[in-house]
């Protein structure tokens, strides 16, 4: 077992070695008590959360306190929390599950992420030994809320900026926080906040755990916001607020890295919480296109809302693919690290770090996922959708913000491509010599050669040629661009976009291979249609999005040889996606719900 756990792919590795379906985990797979946890995380939402949603948007006064609670008297806090200190310590992927079940409660799975996420990881992860047994049982238990000071109103994606001071005390007892932090959540009411601030006239940012009854900290009233209304979003202003020098969290300096590792954190299980919302969400697209009358018959009976119910599920099917599989390569890595004899804190750390191209790729893909699905409901749901008094209203208002929380989605995109370009600059990621190589196969001949055709040789192919396009577009672009390419910020986006619809389609590929494998080709026959139209689109996509890019950075010759490389590497047989959607349409309105 460690064998394979130590061979296993590298992240960002996807893009030039080829992954077997039976190396990825899928949630057709998920276990007896898996089933049973993602259960009660959806009794809780039906029983506590969705009769009361207007009462949580209102924030009636301990509203959102009382219900956290009653989820850590289900142990739903301490999921992931190792068992001494009164947690579960369930593995990475059982923790994500209960994320994406949970990221369908509106306002309360954002309190929920925050605590559970950057309001107890940080300290769990980075704590010392006196600081973890302080803090993370009573974090597990409920009894004190979690909150993440980071923000500040002159710094967001550019979070090393922050202006928060910490000076030492003459006694050297205490660090003196002072300092404006923004768009905290659970700030209203926390116990405990994990703040970032400079030492003296530090480069770097520090960490500090620091409890409300400190003294020193004052909070401005609720925002307004578009949306997440139930969700306590304040300013914290810290006033000569005296933190004890032990309260420091990992080292002086240290506290931008605890920032950075946390978000890849926070990104992966995004994607999740963003997921479940879109499920939800599509079930009651479903229901509603079934009991809507119009013209004498069901608006599920018409082929234009046929096509947005298959395309809501496509999209969620496939981003649930690349989420799972992303997961457990996660997974892997950390008992490989903990086989190397690192801590199990450490080596989630470690196996974050190693994954966090993965983890941008999901944010960005999760949150657009939802954002299409719940534009698409209040779009089905037609004047209904624009009331308040029908569900899509708040849906769709409590989606937008994940395209900005952890990290806008533009700034992961960037993300990503940096990510990879650098791990090819150190040489952790050998991405120059198959880019070479892609160039070298456009000059010459193509090979015409006809293969045995399988179930899946098409879609290989297609996906091996993807990656390929990918390949050109990057290396070229970084050819001519060098120490330049970082300033074209549209072509890193274009990249960017190839890249993600690499990875999902890849996913959606091994997922549908090795449900065939396990099931048999018959009854994975709509998930077998719903590859056929996401690889469709997604190589028309990637055509796009590179034609786009090297029109950016390439004239002449050149230009004229990416367009080529770009036409060959993204051509596709026809597919009639008509037929292919309205097979997969017909099963969801059957089921009268998504039941994938």
């Amino acid at each position: 077992m460690e064998t394979i756990i130590k061979s296993a792919i590298k992240g960002g590795e996807f893009l030039i070695k080829e992954t077997t379906f039976d190396s990825i985990f899928i949630p057709e797979e998920w276990n007896e008590e898996q089933k049973m946890i993602a259960q009660t995380c959806y009794d809780f939402l039906a029983k506590e959360v969705w009769p009361i949603l207007d009462k949580i948007d209102a924030q009636e006064e301990g509203l959102m306190e009382s219900l956290m609670n009653k989820a850590a008297d289900l142990g739903l806090l301490g999921l992931n929390i190792p068992e001494e200190f009164g947690g579960f310590e369930k593995d990475f992927v059982t923790g994500m599950l209960a994320t994406e079940t949970l990221g369908a409660g509106h306002s309360f799975a954002v309190a929920f992420a925050a605590h559970t996420g950057i309001g107890t990881q940080p300290i769990l992860y980075y704590g010392n030994d006196m600081q973890k047994a302080k803090y993370i049982p009573k974090l597990a238990s409920g009894e004190w809320k979690g909150a993440y000071c980071l923000t500040e109103p002159g710094s967001g994606s550019d979070a090393n900026s922050g202006k928060t001071k910490a000076t030492l005390s003459a006694d050297g007892k205490h660090y003196i926080l002072n300092g404006q932090k923004m768009w905290i959540t659970n700030a209203g009411f926390a116990d405990v906040f994990t703040v970032f601030a400079k030492i003296d006239d530090d480069e770097n940012l520090s960490a500090f755990i620091v409890e409300k009854d400190f003294g020193g900290i004052s909070l401005n009233p609720e925002e307004h916001k578009l949306g997440i209304k139930g969700s306590s979003t304040r300013q914290v202003f810290f006033n000569d607020c005296k933190v004890p020098v032990e309260n420091l969290l990992s080292e002086r300096g240290n506290g931008f890295k605890i920032a950075v590792n946390i978000l890849n954190m926070g990104r992966i299980k995004l994607a999740a919480a963003a997921l479940g919302a879109a499920k939800v969400t599509a079930t009651k697209t479903i229901q509603y296109a079934n009991e809507r009358q119009q013209f004498g018959r069901s608006i599920a009976k018409y082929g234009a809302i046929k096509y947005k119910i298959a395309q809501q599920a496509i999209n969620i099917y496939a981003c649930e693919s690349a989420l799972y599989r992303a997961t457990q390569n996660i997974e892997d890595a950390i008992k490989s690290y903990e086989a190397d004899g690192l801590s199990h804190g450490k080596a989630i750390l470690k196996g974050l770090e190693q994954f966090a191209p993965e983890a941008a790729i999901l944010k960005v893909t999760g949150s657009e996922v939802l954002d299409y699905v719940v534009d698409e409901g209040v779009q089905v749901y037609g004047g209904m959708g624009y009331s308040a008094d029908a569900p899509m209203e708040r849906a769709y208002r409590d989606s937008r913000i994940n395209r900005i929380f952890e990290g806008t989605n533009e700034i992961n995109r960037l993300l990503t491509v940096d990510m990879l370009l650098k791990r090819a600059m150190k040489g952790e990621l050998n991405l120059m010599e198959p880019a070479m190589k892609v160039i070298q196969e456009l000059m010459s001949i193509p090979d015409f050669n006809e293969e045995e055709q399988t179930l899946f040789s098409e879609s290989k192919k297609y996906i091996a040629q993807a990656k390929k396009a990918v390949l050109l577009v990057a290396g070229a672009a970084a050819q001519k661009l060098m120490m330049d390419l970082a300033k074209e910020q549209e072509i890193l986006m274009n990249i960017a976009d190839m890249v993600n619809d690499v990875y999902l389609a890849e996913s959606l590929l091994l997922r549908v291979e090795k449900l065939v494998a396990i099931q048999g080709e018959e009854s994975a026959k709509v998930q077998l249609e719903m590859l056929k139209v996401y690889l469709f689109d997604a190589m028309d996509n990637i055509a796009k999005n590179g034609k786009d890019a090297v029109c950016g950075f390439a004239d002449g010759d050149d230009l004229r040889m990416l367009l080529l490389g770009i036409k060959r590497f993204t051509k596709t047989s026809a597919v009639n996606t008509k037929n292919a959607r309205r097979i997969i349409a017909e099963v969801l309105i059957n089921e009268n719900k998504y039941c994938f």
